[in-house]
């Protein structure tokens, strides 16, 4: 029988020493890679093919909801679970709009992290308890508007320089990520600015924050 395979991503060693014991726990699981960054998690995503990716949603250089949207992009089979320690709506929505399946607190990863992965594994959505009760809360308060899952209408390539630039990377630290020139980096941070109405780089910094597009 075909083992399921599945991509751990999370910042954290400890984070990521904890839950593979639990993941390999489980007959016919095994993990086929970590990664510490949202860029390599897409680029050992390629490589590795994994069924389900389990992602905590604030991982530097490339967010959880752009790995996302980029895992589902390029393997449209792979399932995402999102593992997080925020209790922020507007993040559990956009990880959602993004494409992930189901999505369960850290603190309650011991109770729903292995009948989240099962659920998975049936491609079945699955939420945490807490998210749950978010989730539920926002339908009877009318959910979350448009423009808070797409925030400030900037492209992929936008937000991902809007990350890179948040995190104190300069214009060629940036290109040198990115794989663009600094010429280039200069272009879209004058676009970013102009389409979001700010004159300073630290309102750059708070609308990041703001976003979930960095943690602070």
């Amino acid at each position: 029988m075909k083992k399921t395979r599945i991509l751990i991503v999370d910042d954290h060693e400890i984070v990521r020493r904890g839950l593979r014991p639990l993941i390999e726990s489980e007959w016919g699981w095994e993990i086929c890679g970590e990664a510490k960054n949202g860029r390599e998690a897409v680029e050992l995503a390629a490589k590795q093919k994994p069924d389900i990716v389990v992602l905590d949603i604030g991982m530097p250089e490339l967010n959880g909801i752009e790995v996302t949207r980029e895992i589902r992009r390029i393997l449209p089979g792979t399932e995402v679970l999102a593992f997080t320690g925020t209790e922020n709506e507007t993040l559990v929505h956009q990880i959602f709009a993004a494409g992930a399946r189901g999505c369960v607190l850290k603190g309650e990863a011991t109770t729903h992290l292995i009948p989240a992965l099962k659920a998975l594994c049936e491609h079945q959505p699955y939420l945490g308890s807490r998210i749950s009760r978010i989730v539920f809360e926002s339908y009877l308060q009318g959910g979350v508007a448009a423009a808070e899952v797409a925030p400030g209408g900037l492209t992929v390539r936008e937000r991902e320089v809007v990350q890179l630039l948040a995190e104190g990377k300069s214009n060629k630290d940036v290109a040198t990520a990115l794989a663009i020139s600094v010429k280039t980096v200069e272009t879209h941070r004058a676009t970013i600015m102009r389409k979001l109405g700010f004159t300073a780089f630290a309102d750059l910094v708070r609308y990041a924050v703001r976003n979930q597009i960095v943690q602070p």
